[in-house]
């Protein structure tokens, strides 16, 4: 099946959201993928499509998270659909690219959870701030080396029991509670 726009509304009306909060993301980008015609383009200065990777060693006791440059902070893999409307896809590419990882595959091909989040405007690139609608995926890999590139400062195998150490959003914190309870 071809992924289209009308194909991760279906999925994601087909999403159970874990809590409230996360219920209202997925009430959000639904509304914003119903209305908005470029929801793929970073272009949209609104706001866009993100798709992010919580990548899991084979044995789904370590997390692979990168510390971000710009940002300063621990987070997961992810970035922009530039035009794609296969948001698996994007994660995969995103996790691939920001890991050096290439043996990437989906431990779920379903969306594993969702989060609307505001980015700070930037005025080096002149964009305002604006919203990233994300839709998140657990991938793994048995590769355990990484290559760090020109966005992270460090890259990390944590083992997933302390992962909210590292990790402060509380929509990834979600994440990792929702993984430690499918993987008990």
């Amino acid at each position: 099946m071809q992924n289209t726009k009308d194909t991760l509304i279906q999925e994601l009306e087909a999403y159970i959201p874990y809590d409230e909060t996360e219920s209202r993301h997925k009430d959000t980008i639904l509304e914003f993928l119903s209305s908005c015609k470029n929801c793929f383009e970073r272009t949209n200065l609104a706001g866009h499509i993100t798709g992010s990777a919580f990548l899991l060693n084979k044995d789904k006791t370590k997390i692979l998270l990168m510390h971000h440059k710009k940002l300063n902070k621990w987070l997961q893999f992810g970035g922009h659909a530039d035009s794609s409307t296969d948001i698996l896809g994007v994660a995969i590419r995103e996790a691939q690219e920001e890991s050096g990882i290439q043996d990437i595959t989906p431990l779920y091909t379903t969306i594993f959870d969702v989060d609307d989040h505001v980015i700070p405007a930037n005025a080096t690139k002149s964009e305002p701030k604006h919203h990233h609608y994300d839709i998140r995926y657990v991938l793994t890999t048995s590769q355990e080396q990484f290559a760090t590139n020109r966005e992270s400062m460090e890259l990390k195998w944590v083992e997933l029991d302390k992962a909210e150490n590292y990790i402060h959003s509380e929509s990834s914190k979600r994440v990792i509670v929702k993984l430690k309870k499918l993987l008990d």
